[in-house]
């Protein structure tokens, strides 16, 4: 692989789309992101979005304008596409194929999203609706630039994917019948009991992640320190250095060779100020 400057390696945050999805891309460039994720649309509702020729002309002007590369975009927080429930289930549904559309019609790389809840039904049984659900997706995902990444969970309640047999079952079932893949959440992996915080602990990580998930399926990294200890399975994400997974962890990521050029989104709470400060932060850990 070709060695690339700190500068120019893909490091963003979670931006806002206030006003129009085209400014979480100007947000990003003015905190010196050179990759951002966003919403879409609103992702506390049901509703769909369909974009403008006029809302995709300003995205693609400030995608030209800004560098932008490997953009990622979230999806709803409502949608569970391993629920037992019919009605939610076919909500859910809809409104993936919908956020699928709108990456395609934006030329997005990545649409991550949370496997799915059990709720009342058996873990196994939650995981096999989500292929179910997904697979039918597979016509659509292949004929577009969007990849689907998995982001992997903290446990909390009864969401699935927070462990690496479970993702490993996931693409398993799905890799090889449409473009999916698996998104790291530093928090998340730490709350549901890995232990990276040094960078012994990552190579264990990884080692283990290769032989139940494969690493040649990890595409992105959500960056965030946490605010709960080691195996807590609580999501609740902290500033870089001020959790329990500590600095470390991440000065180990920026040097790891399997991880310096994954492309890297911060969701720490502190918004834009902090993140500009973090993303130099990493950019230095790389040097």
């Amino acid at each position: 692989m070709e060695q690339q400057l700190p500068s120019q390696l893909l490091i963003g945050a979670h931006t806002s789309a206030q006003g129009g999805v085209h400014n979480a891309l100007i947000e990003g460039h003015s905190i010196g992101a050179t990759t951002i994720q966003l919403f879409t649309a609103n992702q506390k509702t049901w509703k769909t979005k369909v974009f403008t020729s006029s809302e995709i002309a300003l995205w693609e002007k400030a995608l030209e304008e800004t560098g932008m590369r490997q953009v990622m975009s979230h999806d709803s927080y409502l949608i569970n596409l391993g629920s037992p429930r019919l009605e939610v289930l076919e909500k859910s549904k809809i409104s993936f194929r919908a956020e699928i559309e709108r990456c395609h019609a934006l030329q997005i790389a990545f649409l991550n999203f949370h496997p799915g809840a059990a709720l009342t039904s058996p873990v196994e049984e939650c995981l096999e609706t989500i292929v179910e659900s997904l697979l039918e997706f597979a016509p659509l995902v292949n004929d577009g630039p969007t990849r689907l990444l998995i982001e992997c969970t903290a446990g909390q309640g009864s969401t699935v994917g927070y462990s690496l047999e479970q993702l490993g079952f996931l693409i398993s079932r799905l890799h090889q019948k449409l473009k999916i893949g698996i998104c790291v959440d530093t928090c998340h992996i730490f709350a549901a009991g890995y232990d990276i915080s040094t960078e012994e602990g990552w190579n264990k990580v990884l080692k283990e992640f290769d032989a139940k998930v494969g690493l040649e399926h990890l595409y992105a990294l959500h960056v965030n320190d946490s605010l709960k200890p080691l195996g807590s399975r609580v999501d609740r994400h902290a500033c870089l250095g001020e959790g329990f997974i500590g600095i470390e962890c991440f000065k180990a990521m920026m040097k790891h060779p399997s991880l310096v050029h994954i492309p890297k989104y911060l969701e720490t709470p502190e918004g834009p100020p902090m993140w500009e400060k973090e993303i130099q932060l990493l950019r230095d850990f790389a040097k």
